[in-house]
């Protein structure tokens, strides 16, 4: 377990978020983010945040995720002001006065469960955690995932960050960076078939394109799908994994669901660069971009650090998908 890594992803997912959710806003040249200082003011996140937020308080605590522990959590702490979707809004609220996650999620959009990119906006830090294990990643980000997201391509679309993450840890560990091909492939290989799995292996295909053909075809998460946005988001990590600030100016720059697709870039990138100035590269998160971003929320309490005696879960995509054991 990687706490380090995980504070670290959970940084670059919450600057990647503020930037995306502001940055468009102010209309200013994309060069000051490549180059320079965020514009001063209060940079504020918004939902991907705080539930990502959630996953790092229930891996603090307690080393792995417990579901319902965790949606309880994501019900008690849900600040409506955080941009967070109607369902979302609805469904926590449901699960806050008692009524069974499995049967909201299951529920949702006409009974076949959400495939949004909601649980694939809070996982990097997981991924990052496990940055040495990462079937455990894959079965963590499972579990992080069924408590709102039912359909099998919002829990792909989990796994895949998650498993980005890992890899992008696992590389900095070892000192080494994966070429874009290699990065894709290692996550390639831990998912089953399904629409986001086929879109990320043509994200592969598509390295070396530019990133405006690249947002065309895979799309920026206007959708609000995990298919429409987990693709191009890996696509951004593999081509600027050593470059927190490039990765994150391409995501403002093709537009979009400009928050989320910069909170997930910054989680995976973050895990891999670091901060700059501190234990990262010249490439990594901006301290002063980290400055720029309001307080993370209070009941996050960032000293905790997990039981050592944690027990990891066995298990696969395909068990979760197949319904076995």
């Amino acid at each position: 377990m990687h706490v380090d890594l995980m504070l670290e992803s959970l940084d670059g997912l919450s600057v990647g978020d503020v930037v995306g959710a502001e940055f468009p806003v102010l209309r200013r040249d994309l060069s000051e983010l490549r180059d320079g200082p965020l514009p001063a003011g209060r940079w504020e996140w918004t939902d991907d945040t705080e539930m990502a937020c959630g996953v790092v308080d229930e891996l603090l605590g307690y080393g792995a995720i417990e579901p319902d522990r965790l949606v309880a959590g994501f019900a008690a702490h849900i600040d409506t002001r955080r941009d967070y979707g109607f369902m979302t809004v609805d469904s926590l609220g449901r699960i806050g006065r008692g009524a069974p996650w499995r049967e909201v999620a299951a529920a949702a959009f006409g009974g076949q469960g959400s495939c949004g990119n909601g649980a694939a906006m809070r996982v990097a830090p997981l991924g990052a955690f496990y940055a040495d294990d990462p079937e455990t990643a894959v079965t963590q980000a499972i579990r992080s995932a069924e408590v709102t997201h039912s359909h099998p391509e919002g829990i792909i679309g989990a796994v895949a960050v998650a498993v980005a993450a890992a890899t992008a840890g696992q590389a900095r560990l070892a000192g080494i960076r994966p070429t874009p091909e290699q990065f894709l492939t290692t996550v390639l290989d831990r998912l089953d078939d399904g629409d986001t799995t086929r879109r990320i292996a043509r994200a592969r295909a598509l390295l070396g394109a530019p990133y405006e053909q690249v947002a065309t075809e895979l799309g920026t998460g206007i959708q609000v799908t995990a298919q429409d946005t987990v693709p191009f988001t890996l696509w951004v990590a593999a081509n600027h994994l050593a470059n927190y600030r490039s990765a994150v100016a391409t995501c403002v720059a093709a537009g979009g669901d400009t928050d989320t697709t910069s909170a997930i870039v910054g989680g995976i990138v973050a895990t891999h660069t670091g901060i700059a100035n501190h234990t990262g590269g010249p490439g990594g998160l901006p301290d002063t971009w980290l400055s720029a971003r309001e307080p993370l929320p209070a009941w996050l309490d960032r000293t905790r650090r997990p039981p050592h005696n944690t027990r990891k879960s066995p298990g696969r995509l395909r068990r979760w998908l197949s319904g076995t054991p």
